[in-house]
């Protein structure tokens, strides 16, 4: 129906704009991620894989990442637990107020992160309001320490933020489901439990996928709630590559760890795509 111009055309600068503002940098930062610092400061061009040995060999960098994976992980498998109950309950037990449901559910992200990262660090600080209603009920006679910066007030936080991104595919999923599929399951015997073990969990499989991998991702390259609220026990690798962009100056580094970010990000994002076309419902 369209001459190849008219193709050429429309296609040409949304092609052009993700590579100068995509594949560019990413260029850019992998050719970093062989050069060096001298000592005056400044950038040297000689190839070498010196920055990939650095990190390999510094237990500091390995400890960090396993860490990182480690918040990620629980992050997941958090927004997992809350997400998904609540899609499941809005999809096919909201009835007429599922769309008033979902605009509540999905109001966080109407709100800016720092908001939302600041109002934790007012609740979990040593005078915020959770140790204040602790120490007023006499259930503790002194503030809990541990609940702000430590690797606990990160995962509460990062699960709170992430959470609907985890609860949108999930949703989406659980809408595309086709309703007779679970009156027929019903209509053979099987009860509300063996319906959903059976029929709605397999079938909600792709937006399980989904939204773990946004959750995982986006807590595993965060770097402002660890910052905020983490403390020397929660810094994670995204810290690390910050430090180095800005006041180590070791530019090249910091490519090489975002570097080896990406490529793991990458394989994340291939695996969760190929494991969601093998459960895609058709």
């Amino acid at each position: 129906m369209f001459s190849r111009a008219y193709k050429v055309t429309v296609s040409l600068p949304p092609v052009l704009w993700g590579a100068i503002f995509l594949l560019v940098p990413y260029a850019l930062m992998f050719a970093y991620s062989f050069w060096s610092v001298s000592e005056s400061q400044t950038i040297v061009h000689s190839w070498s894989f010196a920055n990939y040995g650095e990190l390999l060999s510094k237990p500091v960098y390995h400890q960090t990442l396993l860490r990182s994976a480690w918040i990620a992980a629980r992050v997941t498998l958090l927004s997992l637990l809350l997400g998904y109950p609540v899609a499941y309950l809005l999809s096919f037990h909201s009835g007429g107020k599922k769309n008033l449901l979902y605009q509540l559910v999905i109001i966080p992200l109407w709100v800016s992160y720092l908001v939302r990262a600041y109002a934790w660090k007012t609740i979990l600080g040593t005078d915020g309001v959770l140790n204040t209603v602790l120490q007023y009920f006499h259930l503790t006679h002194h503030p809990l320490e541990f609940l702000l910066y430590s690797p606990f007030a990160v995962v509460l936080t990062l699960t709170h933020i992430y959470t609907p991104f985890t609860f949108l595919p999930i949703f989406a999923s659980l809408e595309h489901i086709p309703r007779n599929l679970a009156e027929a399951s019903h209509d053979l015997g099987a009860s509300r439990v063996e319906t959903f073990r059976r029929v709605i969990l397999p079938l909600s499989v792709p937006g399980v996928l989904a939204g773990a991998t946004f959750a995982f991702v986006l807590s595993f390259g965060d770097f402002l709630a660890p910052l905020l609220l983490g403390g020397s026990s929660g810094i994670m690798i995204s810290n690390i590559v910050v430090n180095l962009f800005g006041a180590s100056y070791q530019w090249p580094l910091g490519a090489a760890i975002s570097f080896c970010m990406l490529a793991l990000v990458v394989l994340l994002l291939w695996v969760s795509e190929r494991l969601e076309r093998k459960w895609a419902y058709s």
